[in-house]
């Protein structure tokens, strides 16, 4: 008399691969390489990400640089210390008045 296990087998094959020791050892293999091992596929993904970000800073910053560099080289002049001074810290010369006319829905931005 045959075991009703092996009849079950014996009827779908596809039992037998999925029974297979290689099988097995090939699918927990991949899964522990996927997303238990120390540098897992998730593990990845996750530092990728974050080099894709410290890039992009990079980038910004660097471009700010550059902008700081213009700004440095344009203030060298003192007329533009002057004018900067003026539209940004709103400084005058002596015997001078300065009036700021704000309109409604305007705002001074800092």
């Amino acid at each position: 008399m045959k075991n009703p296990f092996q009849k079950t087998i014996e009827n779908h094959p596809w039992l037998k691969f999925l029974g297979n020791k290689y099988f097995l050892v090939s699918v927990f293999f991949c899964v522990w390489m996927l997303f238990l091992d120390n540098y897992s596929y998730l593990d990845h993904r996750v530092l990728n990400n974050e080099i894709d970000e410290l890039q992009d800073n990079k980038a910004y910053y660097q471009n700010e640089i550059k902008k700081d560099i213009s700004h440095i080289k344009k203030l060298k002049n003192p007329a533009q210390i002057e004018k900067y001074a003026r539209e940004k810290y709103y400084m005058k010369r002596e015997n001078e008045d300065i009036y700021i006319i704000e309109f409604e829905g305007d705002s001074i931005t800092e």
